[in-house]
C-alpha cells in the first residue's frame, strides 16, 4: 500500500467531532447546572431551533462571530438577568471542562507528530480552542492554528485556507491534506482551496450536492491505517 505520507507535507484537521467529541448538550447541561437550572431535552430542542440556522448564516459569511454568540444566549441572558456573553462564556468553559479527544486521536496525533507537519483550521471559538489543545496536551503539535473567530472568516469561505497556508509558507497545494467531519464546511472548502480532503464520515452519510472527498473514512483508527499502513498492523 503507498505510504500516504511520502504524498503529503501537510496534514490540516479539523477540530469539533474530528479532533474533539462535541456533546453541546452535556455542556449546556453541566453550564446551566451552575445556574441551578436542569436543562433538558425540550430546552435543547429550543436551543438548537436558534443556534442551527444562526450556525449556517455564520458559515456562509452572513453574520458574526459575536453575532451568532449573542443571539443563541439572548432569551436566556434575559431570563437570568445576566449577559449573553457571559453566558456564551460560561458554555465554552463547560465544553472545555468536559472536553475529550475523539477515540484514536491520541495515537493518531503521536505518530503522525514529526512525520508531517499538522495544523488545525476550525470554525470554534478562540476561547474554547486554546483551553482544550493546552488540556489535551495537543498544544504544541499543531502550528498554525486557524481559528475563523480572530480572522473574521469561516470554512468553506477559501479566504480562511489562504490565511493558513500563508502562516505555512505557502506550500505546494498537491503537498496538503484536509480532515474534517463536515462535508460542506471543511470538504467542499478545502476541495474550493485546492487541495486534498479526507471526509471523516462517522455515520455513513451519502455524499451530497456533487461534493466528492478526495478519501473517506469512518473514525480515526481508519485514517491512522490509511495514513500509516505499517504502523497499525
Amino acid at each position: 500500500m503507498l505510504n500516504m505520507l511520502n504524498k503529503y507535507k501537510w496534514i490540516l484537521f479539523d477540530a469539533d467531532e474530528t479532533l474533539f467529541h462535541f456533546d453541546d448538550f452535556a455542556g449546556l447541561k453541566l453550564m446551566f447546572s451552575r445556574f441551578n437550572i436542569d436543562f433538558n431535552t425540550e430546552n435543547f430542542a429550543v436551543y438548537q431551533q436558534v443556534n442551527k440556522p444562526l450556525w449556517v448564516e455564520y458559515q456562509n459569511g452572513v453574520i458574526s462571530a459575536a453575532h451568532l454568540q449573542h443571539a443563541r444566549f439572548h432569551d436566556w441572558a434575559t431570563k437570568l438577568s445576566v449577559t449573553p456573553q457571559h453566558l456564551n462564556s460560561q458554555f465554552l468553559a463547560a465544553m472545555a471542562d468536559i472536553c475529550q479527544p475523539l477515540p484514536g486521536a491520541r495515537e493518531l496525533i503521536d505518530s503522525l507528530n514529526g512525520r508531517v507537519k499538522l495544523g488545525i483550521i476550525t470554525n470554534g471559538f478562540t476561547e474554547l480552542q486554546n483551553i482544550r489543545l493546552s488540556r489535551t496536551g495537543f498544544q504544541g503539535a499543531f502550528n498554525p492554528v486557524v481559528i475563523s473567530e480572530q480572522l473574521g472568516k469561516a470554512k468553506p469561505d477559501v479566504a480562511i485556507f489562504h490565511h493558513a497556508f500563508g502562516l505555512m509558507g505557502e506550500p505546494e497545494k498537491h503537498q496538503v491534506l484536509m480532515v474534517g467531519d463536515n462535508l460542506h464546511s471543511d470538504i467542499l472548502g478545502g476541495i474550493n482551496a485546492g487541495i486534498d480532503t479526507c471526509w471523516l464520515n462517522h455515520h455513513d452519510a451519502p455524499v451530497t450536492n456533487n461534493i466528492s472527498p478526495s478519501y473517506q473514512v469512518r473514525n480515526l483508527a481508519e485514517l491512522h491505517q490509511l495514513l500509516l499502513p505499517d504502523a497499525t498492523q
